[in-house]
């Protein structure tokens, strides 16, 4: 496949930038959060346009839990609110819902209702839409090897047994393939705790552009960018 035409199979974008949007606009935070209901769809129909298989974003770290307790409750209103009307739009789009992170956290009523868009819409597939939530890397790799040490205990798995596909395996994102691209909005250039292991050999993509306006252009521009890349896994480039 030309460089033109090389397409990841996983892109994984960090959504940031929406308090700033708010704050420019002398607007509340809250409703810079609101303004990035539109580019998750935008994303997700050039995704789909693309060929994408798999799009990750990350919607609420374990570290958000320290904003303001307004905020955080304004946040998890709208997530209730989106998982409600958006679900039945993306199971005609053929998007099926995956989360990871611990929900564990969340009430009763969140979990309920991302439990019920996970279930409609798990015949999807054009895309498998997965959404971060009270996710970190660090703790979702504290989860993994604790199930491992709990294999290794109980006596089903032999310590020298393990490699890097047993804690893949044992990861949020078991059977999902690595991101190929992530991109962070509004130009900071970190990763924020997310997808560490995952993101070994990620290509990188920092737009200046805020999330709340952050286009299908915007993505466009983005596979355009990771077409030029040259991928080369630690390897010497083909002549």
């Amino acid at each position: 496949m030309s460089k033109q035409r090389r397409i990841p199979q996983h892109v994984a974008i960090i959504m940031d930038g929406n308090g700033r949007w708010a704050e420019q606009r002398g607007m509340e935070r809250y409703e810079g959060h609101a303004a990035g209901i539109e580019p998750i769809r935008a994303s997700a129909r050039a995704a789909i346009r693309h060929g994408v298989g798999h799009l990750t974003l990350y919607a609420f770290s374990t570290e958000n839990w320290g904003r303001p307790a307004a905020e955080v409750d304004a946040l998890m209103e709208l997530f209730c609110q989106c998982v409600i009307h958006e679900t039945p739009d993306m199971q005609r789009q053929g998007i099926r819902i995956r989360t990871i992170g611990d929900r564990s956290r969340f009430s009763e009523k969140v979990q309920a209702h991302l439990a019920q868009a996970e279930e409609q819409t798990a015949g999807g597939d054009k895309l498998t839409l997965l959404l971060a939530l009270n996710y970190s890397s660090r703790d979702e790799i504290v989860r993994a090897v604790r199930k491992i040490a709990g294999r290794v205990a109980a006596g089903t798995l032999a310590p020298e047994a393990i490699g890097e596909q047993t804690l893949a395996g044992a990861l949020d994102t078991a059977g999902v393939p690595d991101p190929d691209l992530v991109i962070r909005t509004s130009g900071e250039c970190r990763l924020s705790n997310f997808l560490l292991w995952q993101a070994s050999y990620a290509e990188f993509y920092f737009p200046q552009v805020l999330w709340p306006d952050f286009t299908e252009e915007e993505f466009d521009r983005a596979m355009e960018e990771y077409a030029r890349r040259d991928r080369r896994f630690g390897l010497v480039a083909d002549k």
